[in-house]
């Protein structure tokens, strides 16, 4: 499947590729991030290939990660208008100034001229709240999100990180008010983060959300690069004595996550693909998945996760992915399979077969 074979962004008409660029990698400030040269190299590989989808944030970076994209595509109006872009407000930049992050009405104003500013654009095509503030009212900031889409800064909204009763509340309230609806959800999802399939996901599906998920490789570690055994290497500082990701990834190694990461490299070798090729192909395929978010420090990583839409698993590949993978999920999700055979009486029902309920009556006689 080529990077140019489009879908429409949850209930919307919003075209996007397949795979999002995420760029919170764009630009060194934070440590572990690309030079502006590599940064503008990378969004043309996507460009040229067919993405069209870009992510970003004001407070990636430092905020350069959204110069970087403006200096390359905003200031270009030929090739901006065929580019979506989007980015997040919520995050503050300015350190004792209350008011400077949030998802309240002075804070979403003011975050979005700045970030305006720095993508040397108009408008923006998918503005995400990129975090929920426990803070802030949902109707206020639902109300100036569509108080700036009606302006024409914004084009569509969509929520980042924010627990699935926020969003049906905000969901709900748009739908009352005639306010712009939400048409996304971004979240972190992978073979490693499966509990969002808990109630994000179902959530996102039934408000007609599109799902873009973030890390599906687990900040690298599903790259095939790390096991239990070499794991020094990554532990190294980042540059100019800031501190790497290597520690992030460290610490998710366990007796859990080795068996996955042998599956990956095997189910690699058997489709001719590599590790992460494998890991973004599963993602992609989940129900519900829209845009999957991929990240890179240099072209040859970002060239190796676009063809991950070439990768076709097997269903045996699927089927090990998934019982190795299987999220502990909480009450009452762990709960309600036991229900089936009292709901269904042994029938089958949307292709969901049921046991007969034992406790259930037997003869018309037993009924009162």
């Amino acid at each position: 499947m080529a990077l140019n074979s489009y879908v429409t962004l949850g209930r919307s008409g919003l075209r996007v590729s397949r795979l999002c660029l995420g760029t919170m990698t764009f630009g060194p400030e934070w440590g572990w991030g690309c030079d502006v040269a590599t940064s503008k190299r990378m969004i043309d590989l996507f460009y040229d290939k067919g993405g069209n989808f870009l992510d970003t944030a004001n407070i990636y970076t430092k905020g350069h990660s959204e110069k970087i994209i403006g200096d390359h595509i905003g200031s270009n109006p030929h090739r901006r208008d065929k580019m979506v872009i989007a980015t997040k407000f919520c995050g503050s930049l300015y350190t004792g100034d209350p008011n400077a992050g949030g998802a309240h009405k002075k804070a979403i104003y003011e975050q979005l001229h700045h970030s305006l500013r720095r993508l040397q654009t108009d408008y923006i095509d998918l503005y995400w709240m990129h975090f929920s503030d426990p803070h802030t009212p949902i109707d206020e900031t639902m109300r100036t999100l569509d108080d700036i889409v009606r302006s024409g800064k914004v084009r569509y909204i969509g929520f980042s990180d924010t627990p699935a009763y926020r969003c049906v509340q905000a969901q709900m309230m748009a739908e009352w008010h005639g306010w712009s609806p939400l048409i996304a959800l971004q979240i972190e999802y992978s073979l490693l983060e499966r509990t969002v399939e808990c109630e994000l996901i179902p959530m996102a599906m039934e408000l007609g959300l599109g799902i873009t998920p973030w890390s599906p490789l687990k900040g690298g570690l599903l790259s095939g690069k790390y096991s239990r055994d070499a794991a020094g290497p990554v532990t190294a500082s980042g540059t100019g004595g800031k501190p790497s990701r290597g520690e992030w990834v460290t610490r998710h190694l366990s007796d859990r996550t080795q068996p996955v990461l042998d599956a990956l490299k095997t189910f690699a070798q058997q489709v001719n693909a590599t590790p992460s090729q494998v890991a973004i192909a599963w993602v992609q395929s989940r129900l519900g998945v829209s845009s999957t978010i991929v990240g890179a420090r240099s072209v040859e990583q970002l060239t190796d996760n676009i063809k991950a839409l070439d990768v076709h698993l097997h269903p045996e590949h699927f089927a090990k992915l998934d019982e190795l993978t299987k999220p502990v999920l909480p009450f009452p999700h762990n709960f309600l399979p036991n229900t089936r055979s009292v709901m269904q009486a042994g029938t089958t029902v949307n292709d969901v077969p049921s046991d007969p309920w034992p406790m259930a009556p037997k003869t018309d006689l037993e009924r009162h």
